[in-house]
């Protein structure tokens, strides 16, 4: 039983920077693996970033090196910070979180309800 809140998205300009927070609530944050995907108009939604437990990362070549994920067990939230914004980023940025819960390999997933982000040229 937990809900993942996402805040941070907004309007930036080209080049700008935001922090994208993803907050779970409801229960322990122990997440196998976290990610943030997003969905921009008229396209698939695609995998941006994603975080296991372990701290392990791995980036769309989209936007490797522009942006940065990480996790705060301590504060049961997880972040994605993003620079140089370009207006192919605008898109509604989802966190999910995924966890094994048996030893066939089933998993759970949970989503959040999603932050726009919209970057202006």
């Amino acid at each position: 039983q937990v809900q993942l809140v996402e805040s941070g998205g907004g309007l930036v300009q080209a080049g700008g920077s935001l922090r994208l927070s993803c907050a779970a609530a409801g229960s322990r944050f122990d997440f196998d693996n976290m990610a943030w995907h997003r969905q921009a108009p008229g396209k698939q939604r695609e995998m941006v970033a994603v975080i296991t437990s372990g701290g392990s990362t791995n980036y769309a070549d989209s936007v490797r090196g522009r942006f940065t994920i990480s996790r705060d067990f301590a504060k049961n939230t997880m972040y994605l910070q993003m620079n140089n914004l370009r207006p192919e980023d605008t898109a509604v940025y989802y966190c999910t979180g995924d966890k094994v819960v048996n030893v066939e390999g089933a998993k759970i997933v949970r989503w959040g309800q999603g932050t726009q982000v919209t970057v202006s040229s």
